[in-house]
């Protein structure tokens, strides 16, 4: 890394994002707006790299960019502590348990359907699952 940073296009490469991210993140805050040399390149700093580590790793762990921003905001507050991250992460966690059930539900639902659906050249017209799926569809009306 030159002293003065790297380029858009370097710190996407170093980064594994696209500068599309990179513009993206500035256009959204999560990264501070990077201000153009007398050359006309923006050059992104170690900082600008940590952050955007920072919110890839954190969306990696299931939470969203606002999440992301939200923690980086709290990183920044001098009143805020480690029980405020925690109970953050509580909550995503809470949040991606609960997504968990319900996709479980859907996956045992529909392997329920896909047991039912024995015969592979029936017609459509006698397709259980599409039979299925049209019931509840008229339930719900």
């Amino acid at each position: 890394m030159r002293e003065t940073g790297l380029t858009i296009g370097e710190a996407a490469e170093a980064l594994g994002v696209s500068t599309d991210t990179l513009r993206y993140y500035e256009r959204s805050g999560l990264l501070p707006k990077t201000p153009r040399a007398a050359n006309g390149y923006r050059y992104y700093d170690r900082n600008a790299l940590r952050r955007v580590r920072f919110i890839r790793h954190a969306q990696q762990v299931g939470f969203t960019l606002e999440e992301a921003h939200a923690l980086m905001r709290l990183r920044g507050n001098a009143c805020a502590c480690c029980q405020d991250v925690r109970g953050v992460a509580l909550a995503k966690r809470a949040e991606l348990e609960h997504k968990i059930k319900m996709m479980a539900a859907m996956a045992e639902a529909l392997s329920a359907l896909i047991d039912v659906c024995v015969d592979d050249h029936g017609s459509l017209d006698d397709c259980p699952i599409l039979a299925a799926l049209e019931q509840n569809l008229e339930q719900h009306r």
